[in-house]
């Protein structure tokens, strides 16, 4: 394969918070033969135990080590670091570069992490985002979630969440409240435990199934096995006198489901307006489109705010299920005006709702017009 033929390069981001794990399993990450050809980057060097792999330091901030895998620092930019290695591929002082891995700290927003990935002008063709792995300890997550809310952000943007530490907790309904909890947050998500799975396949939680070589829509878009496709995070009845839960409650998923092709002029005016008028609320966006233009090659979307990553097209559909179907993450997002925005794009007839009062005065009567 060309050095060319690499890109875009898959990106995987590990979240979680402080004492989550994160450490350890980077330390797994950069010991398993599956990950060669893998650039870590890390926060620092002192906290990674890599000492023994070393072989040399090929710049300020990366050092290459025995088993093909990198290990970077992001002393500036994250932008800057990435497209370092970029250039390190193309000028071949890297022959082969598989898979990045980002770390970020543990009280990190992660979406400014997706943004740089997904909408910088220098990196959207170099590099996709593959997946967020959010690592949750068992021991002490749901009392995390209950403090910071940069936590239940962290759960909510993940494709897939892992349970740290969870052999260290006996009463198994203590770990079935965690696992209902952090599935009300994130329903999309998978959640798995740490001990003993294979890290590298802990990674693998992109759209595209590196086993079967094909998109894997329904897994991405978390969909469930019997059709449902429309899931919200966020049980509005549940402990709203809890302080900490009242952080759950502002993080909520829903999807947008359309059957049937639709002209692109609707999905990008859609999109755009949802952009403009929620960006700031809407932690992910990602789905897949049917367009009437070319409904034999479906249209992946995928974005973190005001940001979207160029769309891509699948060679075509990989399973039975067409038209469209856009699953939303946000913090605060009005589902009904959301839902009311895209019904007057697709000609779709609104449910009424009580809640006239908050439609007045946003551009749905525009959009509807």
């Amino acid at each position: 394969m060309s050095q060319q033929a690499a890109f875009p390069i898959p990106v995987s981001v590990l979240t979680g918070f402080l004492g989550a794990g994160k450490t350890t399993l980077l330390n797994r990450l950069l010991k398993d033969p599956e990950l060669a050809d893998t650039a870590v980057i890390i926060n620092e060097f002192g906290d990674v135990a890599i000492d023994h792999l070393l072989v040399e330091k090929a710049s300020d901030g990366i050092i290459e080590l025995s088993d093909g895998c990198l290990c970077c620092t992001v002393r500036g930019e994250l932008v800057d670091t990435l497209a370092d290695l970029v250039d390190r591929l193309q000028t071949g002082r890297i022959q082969r570069l598989a898979r990045v891995v980002i770390e970020t700290t543990g009280l990190a927003d992660p979406v400014p992490v997706l943004q740089s990935i997904m909408g910088h002008p220098a990196l959207i063709h170099a590099f996709r985002l593959d997946g967020v792995i959010s690592l949750v300890d068992a021991v002490n997550g749901s009392m995390t979630l209950d403090a910071h809310v940069e936590a239940v952000k962290q759960v909510a943007v993940a494709d897939r969440i892992v349970l740290t530490k969870s052999d260290l907790v006996d009463d198994a309904d203590w770990l079935d409240a965690l696992k209902a909890r952090l599935t009300r947050i994130n329903p999309g998500a998978e959640i798995r435990e740490v001990e003993g799975a294979a890290v590298a396949r802990l990674l693998q939680c992109g759209l595209y199934d590196p086993t079967t070589k094909t998109a894997d829509v329904r897994r991405w878009l978390g969909e469930a096995a019997d059709g449902d496709h429309h899931h919200h995070g966020g049980d509005d009845h549940h402990h709203h006198h809890d302080h900490a839960h009242r952080h759950d409650a502002r993080v909520g998923s829903f999807s947008l489901v359309h059957a049937g092709a639709l002209p692109f002029s609707t999905v990008e005016m859609f999109l755009d307006l949802l952009l403009s008028t929620q960006g700031d609320k809407l932690l992910r966006i990602k789905g897949i489109v049917e367009l009437a233009e070319d409904p034999l090659r479906p249209l992946v979307i995928h974005g973190v705010q005001k940001m979207l990553h160029p769309p891509a097209r699948l060679p075509a559909w990989p399973d039975e299920v067409r038209g469209t179907r856009l699953v939303l993450i946000g913090i605060d997002l009005p589902q009904d005006y959301v839902e009311r925005l895209f019904a007057a794009f697709v000609n779709k007839p609104a449910i009424d709702t009580p809640d006239r009062e908050a439609m007045e005065n946003n551009p749905l009567a525009i959009a509807g017009r």
